[in-house]
Formats: C-alpha cells, structure tokens, sequence
C-alpha cells in the first residue's frame, strides 16, 4: 500500500538490524521500495536485499559531497553495474555544507547524468541551497525521468521542476512545524506526480522526530499529505505507487 521511493536501509546504521527494518516494512504493508546506495558497499547489500525482497528497487549514485573523492573508476562501476539498477542517485549539488568544491560537484553530477542518458536510467537528484545550477545542469543535460528527493524548495522552483518531466518526493519535514513552503508545495503538486519518502535513517517524521527513521515511518508522511489534499488515504496510496512504478 505504501511507497518508500527513498531510503538508506543498507547504511550500517539500518543494516546493523536489517531483519527488523524488513519486518517492519511488512507489517506497515509498504510494497514499493527504493534503497539509495551512494557506496559500493551498500550497492551490494542492496543486492543481496533484493533476491529476498523483489519488490525493492535500486539506485546507486555518487553523492555530491563525496565529489573530490570520484575518479575515472568510480564511474566505471556504474557503468559496470548498470544492468542492475533501477536509477541513478542520488545524485545533484549541494552547497549548504561546503561550497569550495563547486566545480567538481557539477562535474560530476553532470557525468553522471550523462551515464544515465546512455543507458535509459532514471535519476534521483539531491539539490540544497544549490537550486538555480542544479536547474541549469538538469535544463542542458538531463534526457531521463527525474525524482526530486526530499523536495525542500518554493512553490515556484516546485513548477520549474515539474516542467522536467520529474516526480516530487516528500519525506518527513513536512510534518514537522515549521513546515509552510513544503505544505504548499504538497497542496498545490499535482497528484499524480507526487512520490513519499523517508529518507530514513535521516529526517524521522512526526511524532518520532529525534530517533532513528525506518521505512515504516513513511505511513505518517502520507496520512500528512492526505490531510492537506483532503483525499483518502487508500486513493492517495494508489496514486503513488502508480507514479512509481511508471517511473521505471
């Protein structure tokens, strides 16, 4: 029933107690899953997750903060491994926590995108406080569908994105109370191209906000957006997944 188009569960700090995490996935009835891997390592528990689970997606990517560290191998093993994923990500630019590095955050978000073109794969994009050249990459470069993770932005970037042929994705800050932007941004994003998220084990939900985030939390980010569409939350859940799966 539920949709969890972002999460980490194979960081050590998830996988360290994964057959809880995945029994909690099924008692929350979550059927659609995408694990991000922004490390080799978690590329391949993300695999093995996979034989058992095959309703879970995979994307890997590299993230923009780890960018100095990218050589001409690291994108190698994406094209080496493409065959066994499901998007590109997450992948983008950000700013907030280090600026210095510009140029190498847009060289590498750009080859990346560039990969997926090659290949047909869909990408998952990380943009914070890095709005406009992330924008401007996507406009000259991208050919592939879009996610906007954990979307964060203003009603007007949210319209320029949905111009890309993307989905926004919404993950547990909307709950939160000083969540204004993003409550208009769920408000006025069409139906069907919004995705859920839990981005877990970051960015925990209402009323969990300051413990670990799992997947099972991404029920409380629907009920949250079903209470500002004023829709049912079995129709908004349906809508979702339908949105994921057309993704792929």
């Amino acid at each position: 029933m539920y949709t969890d188009s972002h999460c980490h569960i194979t960081d050590d700090s998830l996988y360290s107690r994964i057959d809880e995490v995945m029994d909690h996935i099924k008692e929350e009835k979550i059927t659609s899953l995408m694990v991000i891997c922004c490390k080799e390592i978690d590329f391949k528990r993300a695999l093995v997750l996979k034989e058992q689970y095959p309703f879970i997606r995979i994307a890997f990517g590299w993230y923009p903060g780890d960018a100095l560290e990218i050589e001409e191998q690291n994108y190698q093993l994406l094209i080496d491994r493409i065959d066994s994923l499901d998007c590109i990500g997450e992948i983008g630019l950000d700013y907030y926590w280090d600026d210095s590095f510009k140029d190498k955050q847009k060289e590498v978000f750009i080859r990346q995108i560039q990969i997926a073109n090659e290949f047909n794969k869909p990408i998952a994009i990380h943009m914070r406080d890095a709005t406009k050249d992330t924008l401007d990459i996507l406009r000259e470069y991208s050919q592939t569908k879009i996610i906007f993770h954990c979307f964060s932005g203003s009603v007007e970037t949210m319209k320029e994105c949905l111009k890309m042929n993307s989905l926004i994705s919404f993950a547990g800050p909307i709950t939160y109370k000083n969540a204004r932007q993003a409550l208009e941004c769920v408000e006025q994003c069409p139906m069907n191209r919004i995705l859920t998220e839990t981005d877990s084990p970051y960015l925990t939900p209402v009323p969990f906000r300051g413990k670990q985030n799992e997947p099972k939390n991404v029920s409380l980010v629907a009920k949250k957006i079903c209470e500002i569409k004023q829709v049912d939350e079995l129709t908004l859940c349906s809508q979702i997944e339908n949105n994921f799966n057309l993704f792929f």
